[in-house]
């Protein structure tokens, strides 16, 4: 895995409520819970040129 960066972002308060709501939901940290969202949206689109270990999400590849 490459290198990783910290930086300082600012959010509005009611989504990051939300944002940690739902990283509570789904057993993440607050910063895994960001990292996994960015990282599917980038997937989504075709801008992560990277191979990254499945979602949870997502079923397994046939063998």
């Amino acid at each position: 895995m490459a290198e990783r960066k910290s930086f300082l972002v600012r959010i509005d308060g009611d989504v990051l409520n939300a944002l940690k709501k739902w990283a509570d939901d789904d057993l993440r940290s607050l910063n895994g819970q960001m990292e996994y969202l960015l990282r599917k949206a980038l997937r989504d689109r075709g801008r992560l040129k990277t191979q990254d270990p499945p979602d949870d999400d997502q079923p397994p590849p046939p063998d």
